[in-house]
């Protein structure tokens, strides 16, 4: 009796310090009690506001983009695109008014140009801006002339042909028609019309002769 006893005393001992043992790091793991009634609130900053300065509107109906170049003109190549309707900030303007300076990051010097006619300018005048230097083209374009020969196509000369001039035109001509006479030049009417008389006056008689 005295061990079981004691087996049991020390069974409820154990269990005893293992509850204790896993109580001990959850009540330090808990906050207080009145931190958990209210936390306490701020207002994050927010940055608001529009960039100083005079602001380009790309307004390019009915395309949807246009291109930024590198310099006032076609002959400077294209660096990027912005879309309709974005705005950036403008720096300034050519001297004819045609292109627009802008900030364009990413670009050397973060500056680009864009069609003034596709841009509305809010905001202050925009100052002059000398444009840069006209590009250079890296390789000037060269015509090999072996090559070029090649598709050249010589059509050889051919002689003119000769016109042979036609024979003479031979025109058949006729003798004049003579007007057949009688005898003794005496026209053929009138014979014709004494035969004819000379009948009438044969069947006459002939029609008395038989009566």
């Amino acid at each position: 009796m005295q061990s079981v006893s004691v087996k049991a005393i020390l069974w409820l001992g154990v269990s005893l310090f293992v509850l204790l043992a896993a109580q001990i790091p959850t009540a330090q793991a808990m906050p207080p009690q009145n931190e958990l009634e209210q936390q306490p609130t701020v207002a994050i900053p927010t940055v608001t506001g529009t960039p100083a300065g005079p602001i380009a509107v790309i307004y390019s109906d009915p395309e949807d983009q246009i291109n930024v170049r590198s310099g006032p003109g076609t002959d400077y190549p294209r660096v990027g695109v912005l879309l309709n309707r974005q705005e950036v900030p403008a720096l300034g303007r050519t001297p004819a008014g045609d292109w627009v300076q802008i900030i364009y990051p990413g670009v050397e010097e973060g500056v680009a140009w864009v069609y003034a006619p596709l841009v509305r300018i809010i905001g202050d005048e925009l100052p002059i801006v000398e444009p840069p230097p006209t590009p250079t083209p890296l390789v000037t374009p060269t015509i090999d002339p072996t090559l070029a020969s090649q598709f050249v196509i010589q059509i050889p000369a051919t002689r003119m042909p000769t016109l042979t001039p036609p024979p003479p035109l031979v025109i058949p001509t006729f003798p004049p028609e003579q007007t057949a006479t009688g005898t003794g030049g005496v026209p053929i009417g009138f014979v014709i019309i004494g035969l004819g008389v000379f009948g009438f006056f044969g069947l006459i008689l002939s029609f008395l002769r038989q009566r």
